[in-house]
């Protein structure tokens, strides 16, 4: 039997929906049950009444997926799949920046670990981060851990951003001489960059859009070509739903060797075996719900 047939007879045995982040390769992406990004798969995953969660994407979402769903079971499709940028901030890390900005409230991106997010007091992601920090009722705030998002967000509020010194090593790797050297070699192309890149990327760019965004702005802008500053994999997703316009990537293709790991034979395995399976200590889970439900609230 081919591998797609089997995996969507195990997914029917099994009540299993299979979620898949826009970043992952072509193949997997034509398995999803819902494709989109981290926050919104968790979301819309938990108002099925699938038994099983199948996440192709990297930890910190299949632990989002598990603290909006705790009656179901989250497996992850790849073990070592983690995120370096989630791993920028820790415990110890954020307790001594608590304990030097008493005053001040913490704000983590939705790409941290669970224990971070249970020691915050909301959650945000990159479409809504400028208005859940507008929303929160302190003048500094912590935010953990994405110093370029945390430079996106400070132009748009009052508020004092203190900020972590975490990155994602993908989307700082796109320079201004990206830009530039794009507006040349595509006059008419609307450049759209991710808020995880770097200010001067920011500052050159059309726009500044979540992975979200860009699916949305790619189907109603009448521009036919579109230079995309994020990581490649969400390419394959924007031409097959837009195959009348050019999309290309924004200097050379960036990669998230994490987002790779998972192939059509991984999805299989995880179901066929139910492995890797996301745990989160009860307490932690409480506590870091209670971040994203008061995102939730906001957005």
């Amino acid at each position: 039997m081919h591998i797609k047939e089997e995996i969507e007879r195990l997914k029917k045995k099994k009540n299993a929906v299979i979620l898949v982040h826009n970043y992952q390769i072509p193949e997997v992406q034509e398995l999803a049950d819902l494709l989109g990004d981290s926050l919104d798969l968790s979301r819309r995953a938990s108002e099925t009444d699938a038994d099983i969660i199948v996440f192709a994407g990297v930890r910190f979402m299949a632990e989002t997926a598990k603290i909006l769903s705790p009656q179901k079971k989250v497996l992850l499709t790849g073990r070592s799949a983690g995120c370096p940028l989630a791993e920028m901030i820790t415990i110890p890390e954020l307790m001594y920046m608590k304990e030097r900005h008493p005053d001040a409230k913490v704000v983590s991106y939705v790409n941290t670990t669970a224990e971070i997010k249970s020691e915050s007091y909301i959650c945000c992601t990159s479409a809504n981060a400028v208005k859940v920090v507008n929303s929160v009722d302190s003048k500094r705030i912590l935010f953990v851990p994405d110093r370029n998002l945390a430079s996106w967000v400070s132009r748009f509020t009052d508020r004092e951003i203190i900020p972590a010194n975490g990155f994602c090593y993908v989307h700082e790797q796109f320079t201004g001489e990206d830009v530039v050297m794009a507006r040349v070699r595509y006059p008419d192309a609307a450049i759209i960059v991710h808020p995880e890149c770097r200010k001067e990327v920011a500052n050159l760019a059309d726009e500044v859009f979540s992975t979200g965004g860009m699916v949305n702005f790619a189907k109603k802008t009448d521009k036919k070509v579109i230079i995309i500053g994020t990581e490649e994999g969400i390419i394959s997703r924007l031409k097959r739903e837009n195959p009348e316009k050019e999309f290309y990537s924004l200097g050379p293709k960036r990669i998230c060797l994490d987002m790779k790991k998972t192939k059509l034979e991984s999805v299989l395995q995880t179901l066929e075996e139910e492995k890797y399976e996301i745990t989160i200590p009860e307490d932690v889970m409480e506590r870091a719900m209670v971040a994203l439900e008061r995102m939730l609230s906001v957005s």
